[in-house]
């Protein structure tokens, strides 16, 4: 029976990993949110998350990216449809370079942005922008019913977390580049695809992309 467990488990691993690497990516990226969102009274802020313009998610970024200065890693993002009911399909993300505070470490580490206005969800859909630069960014407060009444809160385009070693934590981004993934957009829509088309033409989500869509709507349903 314990072989039969094994073997079944052992199957399941190896057809995940045969997944092309954008629909791991995705797959982990729903992982992160879902995880986070579930942990007691550690999680991002509610009231943050119903205000929330846009969610960025970039799935374990390796150290050494960190320690030598080369691409940080890749995720995706979505936002909120014209209607403000439910989610885009997403968009790609890349991170590279910045500051990423002391609560960055271990082998890997999550990171989680909320746009929190229109201004910060223009600038995510431009192809290059930088956090701290073109855009404000803030450490976000952690805690499903935290209060937000603070000015870096209230004025921040942009509120990042990140999570390492399953501490979960606000970080500051100070200087870190985010840029559009074509050959990402190509792979997961199957054709050459920029941003700012996918968001604010509302293009379908693909059906690998059905668990990350649905994490968002099932955290985070409507608009404050």
């Amino acid at each position: 029976m314990n072989s039969a467990r094994i073997a079944v488990a052992f199957a399941v691993a190896l057809a995940a990993y045969a997944q092309p690497e954008h629909v791991r990516r995705l797959e982990a990226a729903a992982t992160v949110f879902e995880e986070v969102m579930a942990i007691p009274d550690k999680a991002i802020p509610q009231e943050l998350l119903d205000k929330a313009h846009c969610v960025a998610i970039v799935p374990g970024l390796k150290k050494g990216a960190f320690i030598f200065g080369a691409k940080y890693g890749k995720g995706y993002f979505s936002c909120r449809k014209k209607s403000g009911a439910g989610w885009t399909g997403p968009a790609t993300v890349r991170i590279e370079g910045g500051s990423f505070g002391l609560q960055i470490g271990g082998s890997e580490t999550d990171v989680i942005l909320l746009v929190m206005n229109e201004r910060g969800a223009q600038r995510l859909l431009s192809s290059k922008f930088t956090l701290g630069g073109d855009a404000s960014v803030a450490a976000g407060p952690v805690g499903r019913t935290a209060a937000a009444q603070t000015d870096a809160f209230m004025t921040a385009e942009i509120l990042s977390w990140s999570r390492s070693r399953g501490v979960f934590a606000g970080v500051s981004l100070q200087g870190a580049t985010l840029r559009q993934d074509l050959s990402d957009n190509r792979a997961l829509y199957g054709r050459t695809v920029e941003n700012k088309e996918i968001i604010e033409n509302e293009l379908p989500p693909p059906k690998e992309a059905e668990r990350f869509v649905s994490a968002l709507n099932r955290y985070s349903s409507r608009k404050g």
